[in-house]
């Protein structure tokens, strides 16, 4: 994961912050803060670019994973593998199972650790929410998130400097 922040790092401003909040685990968590502080952008500019490269990778995902589960579940290592995290992600997506697309509106849009556009699409795959539902629920949770993120970074809270930037 390094190498590829350190190689994202190294483009300009844009592309860096677009690539970087495509990354899972950084999204635009770590890209909005990075576009802000290392960068120099403003807020807007950091917002747009954060959300358009987070959104970047939902609706191949989104297509993708059903398939990609399908074909690699043939082997019992992977099958294991989506045994568990789908039995894990049911057990702790009380919110999404409930509530579906308002669940997976708040599961993205809250920027907790382990919350955002990607695991919203594995989330959307685990409880059968379909493409065309799941996606503008990922796309709004996204918007949100941005928002509080921009918000908490611009009062001073920095606990989004704790990923690797």
């Amino acid at each position: 994961m390094h190498e590829i922040l350190d190689w994202a790092r190294s483009l300009p401003g844009v592309w860096s912050v677009l690539l970087m909040a495509m990354l899972p685990i950084v999204e635009l968590r770590g890209a909005i803060p990075y576009a802000i502080s290392i960068q120099g952008m403003s807020y807007q500019e950091a917002y747009l670019w954060a959300v358009l490269g987070n959104l970047l990778p939902v609706l191949p995902l989104l297509w993708a994973l059903g398939p990609l589960e399908r074909w690699l579940g043939r082997w019992r290592p992977f099958r294991l593998f989506f045994d568990w995290l789908f039995a894990r992600s049911r057990r702790r997506g009380k919110l999404i199972d409930r509530f579906k697309f308002l669940g997976l509106v708040l599961f993205v849009g809250i920027p907790l650790p382990v919350t955002g556009a990607w695991t919203g699409v594995a989330a959307a795959y685990v409880f059968g929410i379909p493409p065309r539902r799941a996606f503008p629920a990922i796309v709004l949770g996204v918007l949100i998130a941005g928002v509080v993120v921009s918000l908490a970074w611009a009062a001073g809270i920095t606990v989004f400097t704790k990923l690797p930037i």
